[in-house]
């Protein structure tokens, strides 16, 4: 194992980590996680009968901007040309699931973005949500966000 600490110089100092000399290659990352509601709340969001409104389409539109952004918001993270986001929501009987896919082509990988993509998107999901989810102190006792995870990272050098 390489005990080389990547984003800090001789002095300890942090600093981003120079990808220029990489081949560009066509890469995709795909997270997941997931959101625990009660079940009136699911059932709300299943037919969209939320006084936000349409909870799955802003949390879609929240996650795809988290991950055009992941840049400004992660030190030492790369700019990177995002070709493709995927979102897929799977609305369970007490819980959200949420993928993000997130694709580009170039010198470093995406799995950043992809969580980027569903830590935002399942933050939208309980901002739409939390008055529902309040319980009569203002807490919220059924609801967390768990599970956040890359699953899989593909990487194919462009020739």
């Amino acid at each position: 194992m390489d005990d080389e600490l990547t984003h800090t110089d001789e002095e300890g100092a942090a600093e981003m980590v120079d990808v220029g000399a990489k081949p560009d290659s066509h890469r995709r990352a795909v997270a997941s996680g997931t959101i625990h509601l009660t079940e009136s709340t699911t059932a709300a969001v299943r037919a969209n009968d939320v006084k936000k409104g349409d909870v799955l389409a802003v949390a879609r539109v929240g996650a795809i901007q988290a991950v055009k952004h992941t840049w400004e918001t992660v030190p030492m993270c790369h700019q990177i040309p995002v070709s493709n986001v995927e979102t897929t929501f799977d609305v369970g009987h007490d819980r959200i699931d949420l993928m993000v896919a997130v694709e580009t082509t170039g010198k470093t990988g995406c799995e950043m973005e992809a969580l980027q993509g569903v830590t935002t998107g399942l933050n939208v999901v309980w901002d739409m949500v939390k008055a529902a989810e309040k319980d009569e102190n203002g807490d919220y006792p059924d609801t967390r966000i768990t599970d956040v995870e890359v699953e899989r990272k593909e990487k194919q050098r462009v020739e």
